[in-house]
């Protein structure tokens, strides 16, 4: 799973939850048939699901972990049973033979707080209308009876019955559908066990792009219609990147379909779901905001986890390691295949940067250490696996992975698993490596830079010119002039720019600023903090840039230092959107707004469409986005100030911690405590909950 990354430019990070070996390791539970009916104005889920289990050893009782669920019936082989329920269980009462099998029926009613989310239900736009599902760190048994534990595996076969005129996405492979009376029925089955986190459908207004892979499996790439100019765009290499890893990975893709679904307001990335990937719909991006953020290392990293996660699973978090790393690292390299090795060594560079500083502040982490940071088990787990071939070679860790995963598919598996089939291929002992890369706190960093110089001229020649930079007496200009002559990586161009801004001389600025080059005209702009002189007139030209990010800042910074023109550059830019988060132009109606001689008729106008953008019915980016620039610029008017009530109770964390933070901030001034207790009446109890908190 990917943490979302998009208003911070997301860093990578996963919601680590410590997990607890198999409670129950005297049941084995094999199949469930699922049947649920979601209730999108009650935003509740009716349901009957059956296991099938086999008992290996004599018990008196089993459970399933059930959260606030009420249970109507409880039938063991067809028979009513003595149970138990209360807030997170139902546990039923049962001498249970060894060697017997039984089917337990549950039909049930639950209303999570969490899990499956209902979005877009109470506005009059239904096209932003979906359901969804997010078991990870929250686990399935919010809406299913299920395991909050990772190593019962089952195989589940889920029947969904919902309105005819939207479309249901599940795990598995679509079988059969039938309608009855506007109610639909999606059939949705599966071959293989899996863990019941990874269980998941989506509901909502798609059309999608199907395709096959080299090797013959569907793959499914769903879309909103209003977006089908985007989706060659959003899904770019898709087929390339499920191809590539199919023949890396050396193991045949081991289910039968993959799908993939955006949806609104995900509280990450991506999430890898078996079969069946969904995705933060703020990656579905035109060929202007691809330059910017885009779908391909989220799409390959959610791509990789159906090896590494899905068909082999962490026994606990101990492990974590097998799943985030091995999706990482697999990522780049897929990444490396359609964008290239330049691609691939700096970005390894980058996060070698970010974990020696993390590093040399003593925050540094061991990968087995089950509460790390997503920058350990993602980027030095990356790094760990790249370190490892670099030790064994690439053919002996390609052979040690495809035993790895034959061995233990459909099963659970610890990091020593993976080192001894790695062990056995390479014929090399890994207890040094281990103590150096999975067990150390610090990052090896001397290691790593040794690994990249080795593999990348490009890197060796920014790490020289480092070092004479430090000892040498001439002007750095001079020196950088001398190494960006003979550059012929953009990547290194770049990295010269990001770190030595203030150094470059005049003929490499104008270079930059004359150029065509989308990267080194952003990295010079983000890294220039005052617009003066000549320059300005070269900055003008970024405004048309195919780069929302360099647009932003181009106009924040021209408007700022230029005022004598802001008229024009209003009126070169008053047509920009911008990413899903409609970037530009909010940017573009506060400094409208503020723009004294610009149109001043239409003032009002532009401020009613920027308060409009708090609404429900927008991104959670876009409302956080519109807050910031109304409180700081302007004021939250009434509306404004309910949709920021909503947005306390908001089930996207980094949204939830803005709108109470900014909660916090404007209590302290009157007129706005005196508007929130007007406004009391017209939110419910628990949308108020945190407001009045605070009063």
């Amino acid at each position: 799973m990917i943490f979302f990354r998009y208003l911070t430019l997301f860093l990578i990070c996963t919601q680590c939850v410590v997990l607890q070996a198999q409670e129950q390791p005297k049941v084995d539970f094999l199949t469930a048939n699922v049947d649920v009916k979601p209730n999108e104005q009650a935003k509740k889920i009716n349901g009957t699901v059956t296991y099938a289990f086999n008992v290996l050893a004599t018990v008196d009782s089993v459970f399933l972990d059930a959260k606030k669920m009420n249970f109507t019936t409880v039938l063991l082989n067809n028979k009513r049973v003595k149970y138990k329920v209360d807030e997170n269980r139902i546990t039923i009462y049962k001498k249970l033979k060894k060697g017997k099998k039984y089917n337990l029926k549950l039909t049930y009613q639950a209303q999570p707080k969490q899990t499956l989310y209902f979005v877009g239900w109470n506005k009059k736009d239904d096209k932003n209308n979906q359901i969804w599902t997010q078991g990870q760190g929250k686990y399935t048994s919010h809406w299913l009876p299920s395991f909050d534990d990772m190593n019962e595996k089952v195989i589940f076969n889920l029947t969904i019955t919902f309105n005819e005129n939207y479309q249901v996405i599940a795990n598995g492979k679509l079988k059969t559908t039938n309608v009855k009376d506007n109610l639909k029925e999606w059939e949705f089955r599966m071959k293989n066990p899996m863990s019941s986190y990874l269980l998941a459908f989506a509901i909502g207004k798609y059309a999608v792009n199907k395709q096959f892979s080299a090797s013959g499996v569907p793959l499914e790439l769903y879309y909103y219609p209003k977006d089908s100019a985007k989706v060659e765009t959003t899904y770019k290499y898709s087929k390339a990147i499920f191809n590539f890893l199919e023949e890396e990975i050396g193991v045949a893709y081991p289910w039968q379909v993959y799908k993939q679904i955006p949806v609104r307001d995900f509280l990450y990335a991506g999430m890898e779901n078996t079969t069946t990937t969904i995705f933060s719909d703020a990656y579905v991006v035109d060929s202007v905001a691809y330059n910017d953020t885009n779908y391909v290392n989220v799409n390959a990293h959610e791509l990789a986890h159906q090896w590494f996660g899905d068909l082999v699973t962490e026994v606990d978090s101990k492990n974590h390691w097998l799943h985030e790393g091995f999706a990482t690292y697999y990522s780049y390299l897929a990444e490396k295949e359609v964008l290239g090795e330049e691609h691939f060594n700096w970005k390894l560079f980058s996060t070698a940067l970010q974990l020696d500083k993390f590093s040399q502040k003593n925050k540094g982490e061991s990968l087995l250490n089950p509460k790390a940071s997503s920058l350990t088990f993602y980027e030095k787990g990356a790094w760990a696996l790249h370190a490892l071939v670099d030790l064994v070679g690439k053919n002996a860790f390609k052979e040690g992975v495809k035993n790895y995963l034959e061995k233990y598919r459909y099963k659970n598996v610890t990091v020593s698993d993976f080192l001894s089939s790695i062990e056995a291929a390479s014929g090399i002992n890994l207890k040094d490596y281990k103590s150096t890369w999975l067990t150390a706190k610090d990052f090896p960093t001397s290691k790593a830079k040794n690994i990249l110089k080795r593999s990348s001229s490009s890197i060796a020649t920014f790490y020289k010119l480092q070092k004479e930079l430090t000892v040498s007496n001439k002007k750095n200009s001079i020196i950088i002039d001398r190494y960006w002559d003979k550059a012929t990586s953009t990547q290194l161009k770049k990295y010269i720019v990001e770190f030595y801004s203030k150094s470059l001389s005049k003929t490499v600025k104008k270079h930059i600023l004359t150029s065509n080059d989308v990267t080194l005209r952003q990295t010079l702009l983000l890294n220039t903090q005052k617009l003066i002189g000549e320059d300005i007139a070269y900055f003008e030209s970024f405004l048309m840039d195919k780069s929302y990010t360099t647009v932003e800042n181009a106009l924040y910074k021209l408007w700022i230092y230029n005022p004598e023109k802001r008229v024009t550059y209003l009126n070169k830019t008053k047509g920009i959107i911008g990413f899903s988060s409609k970037n530009v132009r909010q940017l573009w109606l506060a400094l409208a707004i503020m723009t004294k001689e610009y149109n001043v008729d239409l003032k009002n106008e532009y401020l009613k469409e920027l308060r409009g953008y708090t609404s429900e019915a927008e991104h959670f980016e876009t409302r956080q986005l519109a807050f910031s620039y109304l409180n700081d610029l302007f004021y939250l008017d009434k509306t404004n100030l309910v949709d920021l009530i909503h947005a306390t109770n908001h089930p996207v964390w980094q949204f939830k911690s803005f709108a109470r933070g900014l909660v916090n901030d404007i209590l302290e001034k009157k007129e706005y405590r005196k508007m929130f207790l007007e406004l009391e009446p017209q939110v419910s109890k628990e949308d108020f909950k945190y407001i009045k908190s605070k009063l």
